[in-house]
């Protein structure tokens, strides 16, 4: 019985060792991720939005929005995060739209967990030129075949999925900004 009790007091020990180290461990980690998560976003709206000298952030009804202003402080557009479902996790992008939002100065995924060399290739460029001057007064639809509207991309092939979750989250995201924007 003694042995028992010792025993079990030492793996206790370790084990409450081990969590006290893990929780440092994250929580030093933790503040890295955001910081870099952060210069992340920041660095995509540079790319999708080089005319931008000033950016603004504002918060509405929660909705993080971020205004972009050229050299003579006129709104030139729109940032803000989209994120949804996935194949396989959550599929997180920065777009970028004119003011009007009319279309999309495009999109920058900025965290995705999709499969590598399938889902995975919305982060590459074939797939994100597509959303650079599309038009989303209409809502944005994918096909598989010959594009046919202003509104539409072409899906990845064996990466449907993927494709559709992109272009559900956005349709969901800028229906929610344009609400937003107009009301406020």
């Amino acid at each position: 019985m003694r042995e028992v009790v010792k025993i079990t007091s030492v793996l206790t020990s370790v084990c409450l060792i081990c969590a006290l180290l893990l929780s440092v461990v994250y929580g030093l980690a933790n503040t890295k991720i955001e910081k870099n998560k952060e210069k992340r976003i920041e660095e995509a709206l540079t790319t999708l939005a080089p005319e931008a000298a000033e950016i603004e952030t504002i918060t509405i009804e929660e909705e993080t929005i971020y205004k972009l202003f050229d050299q003579k402080k006129n709104l030139i557009g729109y940032g803000f995060i989209a994120s949804g479902q996935g194949y396989q996790g959550k599929i997180k992008m920065l777009v970028v739209s004119d003011k009007s939002l009319s279309y999309l100065k495009g999109i920058e995924v900025v965290e995705s967990l999709e499969t590598p060399g399938l889902g995975a290739k919305i982060q590459e460029a074939p797939f994100k030129e597509q959303f650079k001057n599309l038009n989303i007064n209409e809502e944005i639809s994918y096909t598989k075949g010959d594009i046919k509207s202003k509104s539409q991309i072409k899906a990845i092939t064996g990466a449907t999925v993927s494709s559709r979750a992109v272009v559900n989250t956005l349709n969901k995201r800028i229906e929610r900004i344009r609400e937003l924007v107009v009301n406020n």
